[in-house]
């Protein structure tokens, strides 16, 4: 059973990592372009909203903190703590992917959508932009879809009494999963969101 809970650990670890690459790659070519069309990008963020951009990062901040809540939970063996706080970080899940969906539909009605004809109209930089903007953060969105899909997974798990004080590695698995995807907005609010010229 050791072995088992540390070979799901090890294992865990390295899919992190594999994420890590994924999104550091985009990260690496966003810097690239955004070396190449400063002034662009820095045109393009005006057009987002760094309220909305802010909530959702106050939002996943605060979905991190009830995770470690939840796992601080089930090894103290209070389900029903840990219950409440999965529910709590779904709830989050959902208001950022709320938020998003607002945010993502006023670009498109503003035709700030890849391949509409309004945005390419506009310089170049500022296509790039936008399509590194909506491929990023949709990635990132299936990326809290995935993590609120598994975290429910668990939840049911914990309620039902598989998940308990004297096996809970998946939560802890689950749960770093979660902070990796947090992890991964605080890169992406800055370089969107908060671009200078």
């Amino acid at each position: 059973m050791q072995n088992d809970s540390v070979g799901s650990r090890l294992g865990m670890w390295l899919f992190l990592f594999t994420e890590l690459m994924l999104f550091g790659g985009l990260f690496l070519l966003y810097a690239v372009y955004s070396n190449r069309y400063p002034a662009e990008f820095s045109r393009a963020s005006k057009e987002l909203s760094t309220i909305m951009g802010s909530l959702n990062t106050v939002v996943l901040l605060t979905s991190s903190l009830f995770v470690v809540l939840a796992v601080a939970g089930i090894r103290n063996n209070k389900p029903r703590h840990t219950v409440a706080f999965l529910l709590a970080t779904i709830a989050c899940a959902g208001i950022f992917l709320g938020v998003k969906s607002v945010e993502w539909s006023e670009k498109y009605h503003h035709g700030l959508f890849p391949n509409t004809p309004t945005l390419l109209a506009k310089p170049k930089g500022e296509i790039v932009f936008f399509n590194l903007y909506f491929t990023i953060t949709g990635l990132h969105a299936i990326h809290i879809i995935i993590g609120a899909i598994v975290l429910g997974i668990i939840t049911w798990s914990v309620y039902s009494g598989k998940t308990s004080s004297n096996d809970y590695v998946s939560l802890e698995n689950s749960g770093l999963y979660w902070h990796l995807v947090d992890l991964i907005w605080i890169y992406i609010f800055p370089l969107f969101y908060l671009v200078v010229p």
